[in-house]
């Protein structure tokens, strides 16, 4: 005994000087110090913690209307994170084609998601214009999907993303239709939501810019002509992917 606890002692002793993580704690970050350098060098390692939850609400554009699962752009989202050691574990969809958002609002009242999520994102309203429903509407019903998502996100603000309506009048589907009109009222339906989604203090995304480009770009329109392609929801994940690995850590 006379000759074990000095060495004890001297080992503990050791590894406080030198910031040794002793306690197994995985989630601890420390910077380990060479005795013979003067110099601090940091070699913190970020390590996600595992297992989020990802929650994404929507109508066509976040079920991928006409894309593969793995096309969709909360699926891409999802793997493009894995690539950072970001592990969704639960990725939920809401969302139909054809929804608009007093149809969002009650798929959520009937059947709520369950538990609070890490990463929520909302994109609706596309279907509000298309069936000639009124700003006001929308933007009452909108900001109830928000409340809604503030729920969902345990009341932290910054864990939620809201996407803009993108411009379907550059696809071929809405080649003999009035395609001002519908450029200029979905630009109305996008800045109400903005404003709703800005005053709230919600982080906000524009992906109306980038979905104009499918005029010229066809690849970036899907086989039936009306929605977008995996090629176009990849732009839209490249957009959300720094915004969802700084939400994640």
């Amino acid at each position: 005994m006379s000759v074990i606890i000095p060495l004890l002692l001297v080992v503990s002793m050791a590894c406080k000087k030198n910031n040794i993580m002793v306690n197994g704690d995985t989630n601890r970050q420390d910077t380990v110090m060479n005795p013979a350098d003067t110099t601090k060098k940091d070699t913190t390692v970020f390590n996600p913690p595992a297992n989020r939850r990802y929650l994404a609400l929507g109508d066509s554009y976040t079920i991928g209307e006409a894309v593969g699962e793995n096309e969709r752009y909360p699926a891409q989202l999802k793997d493009s994170l894995a690539k950072y050691n970001f592990n969704i574990s639960d990725l939920n969809i809401i969302a139909r084609t054809g929804w608009t958002t007093a149809n969002l609002l009650n798929a959520l009242q009937s059947t709520p998601p369950v538990g609070n999520y890490d990463l929520v994102t909302l994109l609706i309203g596309v279907n509000n214009q298309y069936q000639g429903l009124s700003l006001q509407q929308y933007s009452v019903e909108f900001t109830a999907l928000l409340d809604k998502c503030k729920q969902y996100a345990g009341y932290d603000n910054k864990r939620i993303v809201v996407i803009s309506i993108p411009d379907y009048s550059v696809v071929p589907f809405a080649k003999y239709s009035d395609t001002v009109k519908i450029r200029t009222q979905l630009e109305q339906f996008n800045s109400t939501n903005k404003n709703i989604t800005q005053y709230n203090g919600i982080t906000y995304i524009d992906v109306f810019g980038l979905s104009q480009e499918a005029r010229i770009d066809k690849s970036l329109v899907a086989k039936d002509s009306l929605h977008f392609s995996g090629k176009e929801y990849a732009k839209w994940t490249n957009l959300l992917l720094p915004l969802a690995k700084e939400i994640l850590k």
